[in-house]
């Protein structure tokens, strides 16, 4: 996982002890592209710790990290539960179909709590939008407000390079141009990679982030270098060297050693590629012991493992809620 924008400022705006907004700044970059949906078949063997993808597409990234304090008999009885809601039509199986709706309104009900949460946090006048400036404000009013504390830092750099990003990010978002977000606005904001009208702007942002001569493209080292830091002299690490195989044969297209927006946009965001579908099939294949291309309730808690690992979620404690929005 490559660290995200917020993972250049923390230390810094820590130390300067700058406003609580400041210290978590939300637009966090996700992995670069999407699980690739490798052949099903021929899946390695896997222990619990690396089901955590599995775990976070089925309960939600940040679901997921509560289950660690649940023992295996209650987490196997919250997964039934879920397990009841996921077999909409109560045939008694959970088709791929059920499981990949599933996924998709988890998603769709994390990203929407997450705007939920650090709203107020910058709806300063609390008239229900949030303008370009209470972004701003909120976000670098500090550093704006107090310059010369970030010249001798590497920090002032990143809020120079930030700040006209995120308010080009803002613009495109904004699709009525009014200089405020609604909710939903404010969402494709946060949450670019999940709207289609903002995938252009993930495209551009990934190759700025990761073109450090500046040239417009990127090259295999500017690839490998967002990847891995090499601190120590020494050969790279095979996972290195199969990395840069990668880039050659699979996302370096027209073989001119980088990447143009093009390649980047087929790289991060595949076409005809749907990443609650393959994980769907991946969680079908990985439980289904008949074959019959469906589960029962058995088959997933016999592999509860693959579902929700050693743990269980606060969002079981909600199981019986409605969700109107999902």
């Amino acid at each position: 996982a490559r660290g995200g924008r917020g993972g250049h400022l923390g230390l810094a705006l820590g130390l300067l002890l700058a406003p609580p907004a400041l210290r978590a700044k939300p637009t966090v970059r996700k992995e670069r592209v999407v699980r690739p949906d490798s052949d099903l078949g021929e899946r390695p063997a896997e222990d619990n710790q690396s089901f955590q993808y599995d775990h976070e597409a089925f309960l939600s990234k940040e679901d997921s990290k509560t289950f660690d304090q649940l023992t295996s008999e209650e987490s196997k009885e919250r997964l039934g539960n879920i397990v009841d809601r996921i077999d909409s039509d109560g045939d008694g199986f959970v088709t791929t179909e059920e499981l990949k709706t599933w996924i998709k309104r988890v998603q769709k009900r994390y990203i929407y709590d997450n705007v939920a949460k650090v709203w107020k946090d910058y709806d300063r006048d609390k008239d229900d939008k949030i303008s370009w400036e209470e972004y701003k404000q909120a976000t670098y009013g500090y550093y704006l407000g107090n310059p010369t504390e970030f010249q001798d830092t590497s920090d002032h750099h990143t809020f120079k390079k930030m700040l006209p990003q995120d308010e080009r990010r803002f613009k495109a978002a904004d699709l009525d141009s009014d200089q405020t977000a609604t909710r939903e606005e404010f969402t494709a904001f946060l949450h670019p990679e999940e709207f289609e009208h903002m995938k252009e702007i993930v495209v551009l942002e990934t190759l700025e982030d990761i073109d450090k001569n500046g040239d417009g493209f990127v090259d295999q080292d500017e690839h490998i270098a967002d990847m891995f830091s090499h601190e120590e002299s020494g050969p790279e690490p095979d996972w290195v060297l199969s990395e840069r195989e990668q880039f050659n044969e699979f996302r370096d297209l027209n073989k001119d050693g980088k990447l143009d927006k093009d390649e980047i946009r087929h790289w991060i965001l595949p076409e005809d590629y749907d990443h609650a579908q393959a994980e769907a099939r991946h969680l079908v294949y990985e439980s289904d012991k008949n074959k019959d291309e469906k589960l029962t309730k058995e088959e997933i808690l016999d592999n509860w493992n693959v579902f929700v690992g050693s743990q269980a979620t606060n969002y079981g404690e909600d199981l019986t809620k409605n969700h109107d929005e999902l």
